[in-house]
């Protein structure tokens, strides 16, 4: 079966993926009421939610469909940062979902334009030394979703200037994932700020950790 057939294939699975985990940001208090966005690829399409509808209020069949040159390819009016989903999903070939919160600690250090640097070893999960923080541009527009392929070369996630988080994954779990602990992070690290400047980890110590993530977890036997 090719790539885009099993997309198709698997689309129906997508669409409630994407309701359960916009209802979990929902729960869990990284997104609220129609803040925040997410995505998944489907073959040669993607899906992303729909522009201004709270999760309570969204169905499977709410998602948009896409195509790669921007347009619906089914019902619906699709998320305003609809840009930089397609041109993440369409730059990094390793990521098929991604996650855009407007949390609190996260969207509190993306105000300050602060990244988020090795003051704690989890900081590799968003894939390098530091967490980088975008500069400001306008929510749906080019600026904003260039600032943000650029924040996120070589990563999993960044700040977006004035605006929240973005998050990415091999899958929509893995999306999620990586969103909850980066904003667990966000507040640890504001947490540690209360009480002086944090310890930063030495490049050496953090490849030392990039290392051990490499087979870090369960593997197949």
């Amino acid at each position: 079966m090719s790539t885009q057939a099993q997309g198709v294939a698997n689309e129906p699975a997508l669409r409630k993926q994407m309701l359960a985990a916009a209802l979990q940001l929902d729960a869990v208090g990284l997104n609220r009421g129609s803040t925040g966005n997410l995505s998944v690829r489907i073959g040669e399409h993607w899906l992303v939610t729909p522009s201004g509808v709270a999760a309570q209020d969204l169905t499977p069949q709410s998602m948009v469909r896409m195509n790669f040159d921007g347009e619906p390819s089914g019902p619906g009016k699709p998320s305003s940062e609809w840009r930089f989903h397609r041109d993440i999903l369409a730059s990094r070939p390793d990521v098929h979902a991604i996650v855009h919160t407007h949390s609190r600690f996260a969207t509190a250090f993306a105000c300050l334009h602060r990244e988020i640097p090795a003051f704690h070893y989890m900081i590799a999960i968003a894939g390098g030394d530091n967490i980088r923080c975008a500069p400001y541009a306008l929510f749906g527009t080019q600026a904003l979703s260039d600032h943000a392929l650029e924040a996120l070369q070589d990563r999993k996630a960044c700040l977006l200037g004035n605006h929240g988080l973005i998050a990415l994954g091999a899958d929509l779990k893995k999306a999620v994932a990586v969103a909850i602990e980066v904003e667990s992070l966000c507040e640890q690290y504001w947490t540690a700020l209360q009480l002086g400047e944090p310890t930063i980890l030495s490049l050496e110590q953090m490849q030392a950790v990039h290392e051990k993530f490499k087979t870090y977890g369960q593997t197949n036997t």
